[in-house]
C-alpha cells in the first residue's frame, strides 16, 4: 500500500492535524506542592503592569470577533479540541502568539513526528503528489481514506486513517494512528504517544489524550453511519466541487482504481464507498506510550467509552469556537500548569484569577 502526500501541504499523509502531543511533556506536583502554587500575582503600579494591562485590552477587544472567524479557520482539528481539556487559554495564546513556542516543545513534537512516520512506512510508502489547488489537496485526504477503507474492509490494518465530521456545525478532521482487528473480529483502534520522560504520563495528561482517542471513534463511528455528506466539503471547506483534478492527482486516483475527473467526482466514491463498505464501528480503544529516546514502552492504556459524555464536551469545548463563551483557563488547584506556560505573562485568565477564590471554595461555602 502506498499513502499519498500533498506537495502542497507537506504533511506525513497530506494532512494538517498532529496525530502526536507532545509540547506537554511535564509531570503533575504532588498535592502539597500544588497547595503552593499561586496562579498570579495582581499587578501593581509599576511601568512593565501598566503595558500588561494595556496589553490585556487589546487582546479583550480583538477576541469581540467569533474565534473562527478571528482565526481565519473553516475547520478544527481533533487536537485542537482535545487541548482544551488541558488549558483553553493556552490554545487561544498558542495561535495569538505562535513565536512564543518555545524551542524545545518544537523539538519534542519534531521527534514525536519522526516516530510516527517511521512507524507509518512500516505498513507503506508514501508518494508525493504534485498538487495546484485547494480541491487538489483535498483530493489527496480523501483518496487516502477510500484506500484505506478498502484495506480495513479486506480485515487488514492502517495507519494514519484520516476522519472527517461536522460537530455542532463545525468540520472537524483528525488521523487516527492506527485501526486494525483484534485475534476477536473486534475493530481497535491505537494511538500511539510518545514520552520526553521514561515515565507513563500524569492524571491530566491522560485526561486530554484520552478525549482525542474519544473523539477520533465518536467521528469515525459518525461517518460510517452516513452523517458525512458531499455538502459537508463545500459548504464548510468552500471548496469548489466541479473544478478540475490536476493531472498528478487523477494519475494517483487511476492507479488506486477509481476514474475521476473533478472533486465532486471523489466525494461522490466516497460518500458510496461509505455506504456499501461493511465495516464496524470501533470497538476497542487503547493508547500505546513509548519513550522517546529509547524506544522503550512504557505502558498500555485501555479506555472506557461513554458516547454522552462525550457529546456534552463537544458541545461545551465547540461553543468557545462559536463565540457563545469566553475561553477558560485552569482552576487555581491546576496552578502548577502555567509555570510551564510560554504565555503567563500575557495570560487574562491568570491575572484575573489571582484576585478570585477558586470555584472549588465557591462551592464550599454556598453549602455551608
Amino acid at each position: 500500500m502506498s499513502g499519498l502526500d500533498s506537495g502542497l501541504e507537506g504533511a506525513a499523509s497530506g494532512f494538517s492535524d498532529l496525530s502526536d502531543s507532545e509540547f506537554l511533556e511535564i509531570e503533575e506536583p504532588e498535592d502539597s506542592e500544588k497547595l503552593s502554587c499561586s496562579i498570579g500575582h495582581p499587578p501593581g503600579s509599576g511601568p512593565d503592569d501598566v503595558a500588561k494591562e494595556n496589553l490585556l485590552e487589546v487582546i479583550k477587544r480583538k477576541r469581540s470577533q467569533v474565534p473562527l472567524e478571528m482565526f481565519h479557520l473553516r475547520y478544527l482539528s481533533v487536537t485542537d479540541i482535545s487541548a482544551q481539556v488541558w488549558c483553553e487559554q493556552q490554545i487561544v495564546y498558542r495561535r495569538e502568539h505562535p513565536n512564543l513556542l518555545l524551542p524545545e516543545n518544537t523539538a519534542l513534537l519534531d521527534t514525536g513526528k519522526s516516530i510516527h512516520l517511521a512507524r507509518e512506512l512500516e505498513d507503506h510508502d508514501l508518494v508525493m503528489v504534485h498538487t495546484t489547488s485547494q480541491e487538489d489537496s483535498w483530493a489527496i485526504k480523501v483518496l487516502n481514506l477510500l484506500i484505506m477503507l478498502r484495506i480495513l474492509q479486506a480485515g487488514h490494518r492502517v495507519r494514519e486513517f484520516p476522519v472527517f465530521g461536522v460537530l455542532e456545525d463545525i468540520f472537524v478532521v483528525g488521523i487516527i494512528d492506527q485501526l486494525g482487528y483484534t485475534a476477536k473480529g473486534e475493530l481497535e483502534l491505537n494511538e500511539l504517544k510518545t514520552r520526553n520522560q521514561a515515565s507513563m504520563p500524569s492524571a491530566s495528561q491522560k485526561k486530554r489524550d484520552y478525549f482525542q482517542v474519544f473523539l477520533y471513534k465518536y467521528i469515525f463511528d459518525a461517518m460510517m453511519r452516513g452523517c458525512l455528506t458531499s455538502d459537508s466539503f463545500i459548504h464548510h471547506l468552500c471548496l469548489r466541487p466541479e473544478q478540475p483534478l490536476g493531472p498528478h492527482v487523477q494519475e494517483q486516483a487511476q492507479r488506486a482504481g477509481f476514474t475521476v475527473g473533478c472533486f465532486h467526482d471523489l466525494l461522490e466514491l466516497l460518500f458510496l464507498n461509505l455506504l456499501l463498505l461493511e465495516i464496524p464501528p470501533i470497538d476497542r480503544l487503547q493508547i500505546e506510550y513509548i519513550h522517546q529516546e529509547t524506544g522503550t514502552p512504557l505502558g498500555t492504556e485501555v479506555l472506557a467509552y461513554d458516547q454522552n459524555d462525550v457529546r456534552a464536551k463537544v458541545q461545551y469545548f465547540l461553543a468557545y469556537w462559536k463565540g457563545q463563551r469566553d475561553p477558560e483557563g485552569v482552576d487555581v488547584e491546576d496552578a502548577w500548569k502555567c509555570r510551564y506556560c510560554a504565555y503567563s505573562n500575557v495570560c487574562v485568565w491568570r491575572m484575573g484569577e489571582s484576585r478570585k477564590p477558586s470555584r472549588k471554595v465557591e462551592r464550599v461555602q454556598v453549602k455551608e
